[in-house]
């Protein structure tokens, strides 16, 4: 979603499809019946929330990419739209990254299937940004979502987030690690696994920040986190596959760094086998990070888009999220205002401490040394 590995990866993503790479050969123009919300930069803007529904409904179409159904509990998300408002969801490449996303919006302009929405990683929604991809837009609700959460002219603003975490099948390891350096043990080999490639993967990005919170390393120094792959590697205790519920439930990687989110959802996938899959959040590495929502400039229904976005941040939208174990942008607000589900939000993987966050610039500066780096040092 996904930098959105698959997310196969929170996020950076996987080389984009043919059809995300080829130069648009036909145009189309935006729905007309969502003319008056190509630019409307909130629903009232665009005549309220009953003109917003009623354009939605005539577009018909809502052309998401890269949510694949089990991400984040999506598949419910998306099914629930449909049936609220009668609109078709389109999900191009669901196992697609945030990279792609941002490739289909440039390659695919003007192209009736090219993606209205977005859901990246936070690096790619401030790419997106910088290079004027996005629309400025605010939600009903966007008071609820904290100030750290969102750009102040609503180019971008956070969904859901959670915490790097340690996911471990325990028909498969009987000593599972709870911590980052424990991984460095010659019991894992051939056992430890990340949801995709953190050159491209947002989810994979953070698991190598977490390597290195936890090998001396900050939100100015990612390197430590590379050269602990590196040793994880050259001891081939790292596998370098992109996890998915198959791989663990084959047993190709019964050691997963992944969101707490995606492992809790594992986790119940395996109980429902009989098999036991424990979920720790490291303890030398609390490392949280939330993925973001943006709507293309040019997206082809723009009202559909809008009205997704207002879906996404209703009190409906924040508790399917939480359904999926990922915390809702909104969630101290809905805590506040008595709209959050309790029986989700216990569900959550338990974590202590209060989350920190780099700064637009640290980011940007550890995804250069990331993408610089990884292919030549963890080989």
């Amino acid at each position: 979603m996904a930098i959105r590995l698959t997310r196969a990866a929170l996020g950076l993503g996987i080389a984009a499809t043919t059809a995300l790479t080829l130069t648009a050969c036909a145009s189309s123009k935006s729905s007309d019946t969502g003319s008056k919300f190509n630019t409307a930069t909130s629903a009232q803007a665009g005549g309220g929330m009953s003109a917003l529904v009623s354009a939605a409904k005539k577009e018909g179409t809502l052309n998401a990419i890269a949510l694949p159904p089990s991400w984040a509990n999506y598949g419910e998300l998306m099914s629930t739209f449909k049936k609220k408002y009668g609109i078709k969801v389109n999900d191009a490449n669901p196992d697609g990254s945030s990279a792609d996303e941002l490739t289909a919006i440039k390659n695919l302009k003007n192209q009736n299937r090219a993606p209205d929405v977005v859901d990246v990683g936070q690096s790619f929604a401030d790419q997106g940004k910088s290079q004027g991809l996005f629309a400025p837009y605010k939600v009903a609700t966007w008071n609820d979502i904290p100030s750290t959460l969102k750009d102040p002219g609503g180019s971008w603003f956070n969904d859901y987030g959670g915490y790097i975490s340690i996911g471990c099948d325990t028909s498969k390891v009987s000593n599972c690690p709870t911590s980052i350096k424990a991984l460095d043990n010659p019991a894992y080999k051939g056992k430890v696994g990340m949801n995709g490639d953190p050159t491209k993967a947002n989810a994979a990005f953070n698991v190598v920040w977490a390597a290195a919170f936890a090998n001396g390393g900050s939100f100015d120094n990612i390197q430590p986190g590379i050269n602990f792959f590196a040793k994880l590697k050259k001891e081939r205790i790292y596998v370098p596959v992109q996890t998915s519920q198959a791989t663990i439930e084959s047993g190709e990687t019964p050691i997963v760094l992944d969101w707490d989110y995606l492992n809790a959802a594992a986790a119940d996938a395996l109980k429902a086998k009989g098999r036991t899959f424990k979920v720790a959040v490291p303890s030398d590495a609390q490392v949280a990070g939330y993925y973001a929502q943006a709507i293309n400039k040019n997206a082809p229904h723009p009202a559909a888009a809008r009205l997704w976005m207002e879906f996404l941040y209703s009190a409906q939208g924040q508790n399917l999220w939480l359904k999926g174990y990922a915390r809702p942008a909104e969630m101290v607000a809905m805590q506040k205002n008595g709209t959050i589900n309790k029986q989700y939000a216990a569900k959550l993987p338990p974590v202590s401490g209060t989350p920190k966050f780099p700064t637009a610039a640290q980011s940007s500066k550890a995804t250069n040394v990331v993408t610089q780096n990884w292919s030549s040092t963890v080989k």
